[in-house]
């Protein structure tokens, strides 16, 4: 896997949604920077889907979830700063349950800087899997 491409485009998507959110929905930008995100997260998900969804088994695994396996897209993080995961953004990545964790809430989180999947809990995150 090229790493260095995953990070690349991670953080590509990632700017591009912050600009994204930086606009009002009227701003005749709007359209275009949304179509231009969406093309990013289709090449995204279409150059490192595979790779990405048989990681997301694998942490799936770990933390015994049976629950359904998304488009690595959906597991991205809000923004480059992980300021909403600090936060505890419930909007962050993907809610699972875990046979490991019952009754917790808790987020798969796919974050860059290095390419990662995250699982945050209330109150701490845990690196389950870095890209190689």
């Amino acid at each position: 896997m090229n790493v260095e491409a995953l990070n690349s485009s991670i953080v590509a998507i990632l700017a591009k949604k912050q600009e994204l959110n930086s606009l009002d929905y009227n701003d005749a930008r709007y359209d275009d920077i949304e179509e231009e995100l969406h093309d990013l997260e289709d090449d995204f998900n279409e150059d490192f889907g595979d790779i990405l969804e048989d990681a997301l088994e694998d942490v799936h695994g770990k933390i015994k979830s049976d629950a359904d396996i998304l488009l690595p897209t959906a597991y991205l993080a809000s923004s480059l700063d992980g300021r909403e995961i600090e936060d505890g953004e419930v909007s962050e990545g993907v809610w699972v349950e875990s046979d490991s964790f019952p009754g917790v809430e808790m987020r798969l989180v796919l974050v860059a800087n290095p390419p990662r999947i995250l699982l945050i809990l209330s109150d701490q995150e845990r690196v389950l899997w870095t890209a190689e």
